[in-house]
């Protein structure tokens, strides 16, 4: 009942079972290095991104607020998110392909991007040195092949697009240098006294069903176990969406490369969670063109991008996704 969670833990209000959960899943998936890292645990990983964009702002008060920034497009709430209490320490600066300041800054690395589905890398060309938030909430064996395990100074990961528990409100991260591990954790102390104890509990036993099928693979078909359930079925939907694009003659979609998987040991594509879309000549504005078709989306402009590219989730139920092809497939040039 106590808001604290393991006292001997640098992240006092992360309950252990937690703690070896994430750890026990990085360590099958084969994603990312956590050895000699700090696990900072949040409240979904929209709290870790405001910890962060504050861990990484200089101290000094008389400092002009530092720049953040992500390519275009770019995550649609990471601009609101930046300045809704128009703090001193930092500032919302656009896109990154854009950015030459010779000024310190934050960068944002969506990888797979959230919402064309590409693999990203900073981009930012300037004379100063940035510090680099990779936000990892895709890099899942359902979505896209883990080519790497991936070893980078701030990693931000999310149960939501993990394993699709969004409204549980679990998100961690694995960050190198303890200064800024302790100024994350203050910031969650402050902003909502830890994380709750009960998400923590039942994320905990998820991701542990999860692991305990992929050590029990002898005795289990590959149909059940959860990564693969998962990829086969985001397949299905992206070769039923593709068909659909088609038929309506009205989008064109983006193309992902094929490359293998060290969780799968094959080649494989991409199977994004959101479709990218770009209308053809004729339609200007491609969510009011879709709202018209009864989709309700989001247009690029809330990603840093022109209106004639629109994002379509491929997440919902089923009986949703298959009136979504359906919809789509009857879409007509204007």
């Amino acid at each position: 009942m106590s808001y604290l969670g393991d006292t001997n833990n640098l992240c006092w209000y992360m309950v252990p079972q937690m703690r070896d959960a994430i750890l026990r899943l990085h360590n099958v998936v084969g994603n990312a290095v956590t050895k000699d890292k700090f696990l900072v645990l949040g409240t979904g990983s929209s709290q870790l991104y405001q910890a962060l964009l504050y861990a990484l702002s200089p101290s000094e008060s008389s400092h002009r607020p530092i720049n953040v920034v992500a390519a275009a497009p770019y995550y649609s709430e990471y601009k609101d998110a930046t300045d809704i209490l128009q703090s001193r320490l930092f500032q919302w600066t656009g896109d990154a392909a854009l950015y030459d300041k010779d000024e310190p800054y934050i960068e944002v690395v969506t990888s797979p991007n959230n919402p064309d589905g590409t693999l990203r890398v900073p981009v930012v060309n300037s004379g100063v040195e940035g510090k680099i938030i990779y936000d990892l909430a895709y890099y899942w064996p359902q979505y896209t092949p883990i080519t790497d395990q991936l070893d980078h100074d701030v990693m931000v990961f999310t149960f939501s697009k993990c394993t699709g528990h969004a409204g549980s409100r679990i998100g961690w991260a694995f960050v190198k240098d303890i200064e800024v591990a302790k100024k994350m954790i203050r910031f969650v102390q402050l902003n909502s006294i830890g994380v709750s104890r009960e998400s923590q509990i039942r994320a905990a036993k998820m991701i542990g069903v999860i692991c305990d099928g992929y050590k029990n693979l002898k005795s289990i078909e590959s149909d059940h176990l959860f990564f693969d359930y998962s990829k086969r079925l985001m397949k299905e939907r992206w070769e039923k969406f593709k068909g659909a694009i088609e038929k309506s003659k009205v989008f064109t979609l983006t193309k992902y490369p094929t490359s293998y998987c060290h969780f799968n040991k094959d080649l494989s594509e991409q199977y994004p969670a959101f479709a990218w879309l770009k209308c053809l000549e004729g339609i200007k504005d491609g969510e009011s063109y879709l709202e018209k078709l009864k989709i309700r989306t989001r247009g690029g402009g809330r990603f840093g991008v022109d209106a004639k590219y629109v994002r379509v989730s491929m997440i919902g139920t089923e009986d949703e996704f298959i009136e979504l092809c359906t919809r789509l497939s009857n879409a007509k040039r204007e």
